[in-house]
């Protein structure tokens, strides 16, 4: 799964490196880190407007839900059951790229006295930006005719670090190389992208949390 990651790179670096116009909304990025459950805004490049960042909220609402009370319970969408889930399959080819340079999970270690959870961060070995896989949704409030742009992160089953780290359900999401960005924003068969990701990546503990947090104190502490 994905429900924290960071984007700390300045808006030219993020130009430069996804060949984009320069965001004039994410001017700087000083240490940003997302936490779903807050549904910020965040940095994607859309197959709508290939050249340009867009801001969209984490969390896909889809355009016939009457209120966003699902957003929660889509921050994620599993590679393999895209065509199946309601809530996505008509947007498998609404496509996203999801900016990023590092990402959190939680590993579960058993200690005398019970399980205890430890944060790692998990990132390329020189911390360069990177994509997640994405598909994304604009929802009209019908209460007063806003439009919100909304994305899901796609999951897929844990690499060999990864099932070290997320190591009780062994999900990782869907991270692109370079090459494969292009052909996920043209619409290529998602299901080649099922595969976990084959660059290294490396993971390093990131204790800076209160493990025994409620979830709302812990998004307080994260964002």
């Amino acid at each position: 799964m994905c429900f924290y990651f960071r984007q700390t790179k300045e808006a030219l670096e993020v130009a430069n490196r996804f060949k984009v116009k320069k965001s004039e909304v994410f001017q700087s990025t000083p240490n940003r880190e997302y936490n779903g459950f807050s549904h910020p805004l965040c940095e994607t490049i859309t197959n709508r407007a290939p050249d340009s960042i867009t801001p969209l909220s984490w969390g896909l609402i889809p355009g016939e839900s009457s209120n966003n009370y699902i957003r929660s319970k889509t921050l994620n969408a599993r590679i393999e059951t895209l065509e199946k889930t309601k809530s996505f399959k008509n947007y498998i080819n609404d496509r996203c790229l999801v900016i990023s340079d590092g990402f959190y999970e939680w590993k579960h270690i058993i200690k005398p006295g019970g399980v205890i959870k430890e944060r790692y961060l998990i990132t390329t070995p020189e911390e360069n930006l990177f994509s997640f896989a994405g598909i994304c949704s604009w929802w009209r409030d019908s209460a007063n005719g806003s439009i919100t742009g909304t994305f899901a992160i796609i999951t897929t089953a844990a690499n060999n670090i990864m099932s070290e780290i997320h190591n009780t359900n062994k999900r990782m999401p869907v991270i692109l190389s370079p090459k494969d960005e292009k052909s996920w924003l043209e619409g290529a068969d998602y299901k080649e992208f099922a595969l976990p990701y084959s660059v290294d990546l490396i993971a390093r503990p990131s204790p800076n949390f209160t493990e025994n947090k409620k979830r709302g104190d812990l998004m307080n502490l994260l964002f």
